[in-house]
This record gives C-alpha cells, structure tokens and sequence, in this order.
C-alpha cells in the first residue's frame, strides 16, 4: 500500500523487456486493472503490477510515479476502454438489440467489470477520483438514454433510463459475484426487453 514511498530496487537490465514507451504504459495500465479486479485496491503495488505485466518493479515507477499516479490513469484508461466497448447504444431501436451481448462482456471482461466496482466504492472514500468515475457513468447514462428514446420516442425520461440503467447495473454486479449466474442475467434481460417492447409499441399506439 505504501510502495510509492519506497526507493526502488535498480532494474536488472537483462530482465526488462523491450517495449516502446506507448506500448509499456498501455501493458501496465491493463495489469493494474487486472489486479484490482482479482485482489482488490488495497493490492494494487508496484511488484503487484510488475509480477502481473511481467516486467520489473522499476519500469512501473518509471511511468508512474507514485501509486496515486497509477490509480487515477488506470481509471482513466478503465473508462476509455468500458466506453470503446458499451453495449448500450446498438442504435437500431429494436428492443432485441438492447444491451445484447452483455452475459458474455461479463464472463469475457469480468476483471475489467470488477476494477469499476472497486474505483466506484474508493471514489467514496477519495472524492478526487469522482470525476472520472462519474465521467463513466454519464458516459453510460447518456448511451442508455440515446437508445431508450430510440426504443419509446418522446416517452423515455431521464428517471426511467436510470432506472433501466440501475437495473442493468445490478444484473451485471450479480452475475460478477456469483449472486446470479448467467442464465437468470439472461432471465431477467428477457423481462426487460419484452417490458420495452410493449412500451414501445403502445407509445406507437397513442401516436397513431
């Protein structure tokens, strides 16, 4: 937890690997992310990081600097890479299509999903990382709203997609922990979109 406080042991020249500076970062920035999501903030050191990247303790310090430094640019790197990948914003307006594909994302990038998790609950603890944190989540809101309003024009209020959202939100924490498992996320994303469509389809009613 205090790793950034230590004198950094000298890297041992034979043992570094060779990667370019763009390529180094973005490899540390994706073990930081993996360790977090296996072990935990509290676990999120140097050697950590190092031993998951499999290069030295050093070459962290060197792009980093100080364990806050890698904290707030995993996050960073986190919510680029969650808002590259969404699955809120088909853009078909078809509710079939609606967060399709989200059991495997799950399962594919379950540590991914759990480093959200862990920064969620530390922006709590450290307002400094609620910017970024909420930057995601209105990244988030936004892609949901643009989609409901495509699925039910003119009837999907700002409450109602974060309900929605909530609801997916949850669907996603549950499968991750094991409280469900992927048949009930399916079970229950069956339930909303069949909710969306006869939305849907009585908004087209009252239109006509």
């Amino acid at each position: 937890m205090t790793e950034s406080a230590e004198s950094p042991p000298q890297p041992d020249p034979r043992s570094r690997k060779r990667l370019g500076y763009g390529e180094g970062r973005e490899a540390l920035l994706k073990a930081a992310v993996r360790v977090v999501g296996r072990r935990g903030l509290r676990h999120l050191t140097y050697r950590a990081v190092a031993e998951e990247a499999g290069v030295t303790h050093g070459l962290v310090v060197h792009h980093f600097g100080s364990r806050d430094a890698l904290i707030e640019e995993s996050l960073a790197y986190a919510v680029r890479v969650s808002l590259s990948s969404s699955l809120l914003e088909p853009g078909t307006g078809r509710p079939e299509d609606f967060v399709g594909g989200l059991t495997d994302m799950v399962e594919d990038d379950a540590d991914g999903q759990a480093y959200q998790y862990e920064l969620l609950l530390e922006a709590r603890r450290r307002p400094e990382l609620l910017p970024q944190v909420r930057e995601l989540y209105d990244e988030y809101f936004g892609a949901s709203q643009r989609e409901l309003a495509r699925i039910l024009p003119g009837d999907a209020s700002p409450a109602f997609n974060r309900l929605v959202f909530a609801a997916l939100d949850g669907l996603v924490l549950h499968q991750l922990t094991g409280i469900g498992d992927r048949a009930d996320t399916e079970a229950a994303l069956a339930e909303l979109r069949s909710l969306l469509r006869t939305l849907g389809e009585r908004t087209q009613e009252n239109r006509d």
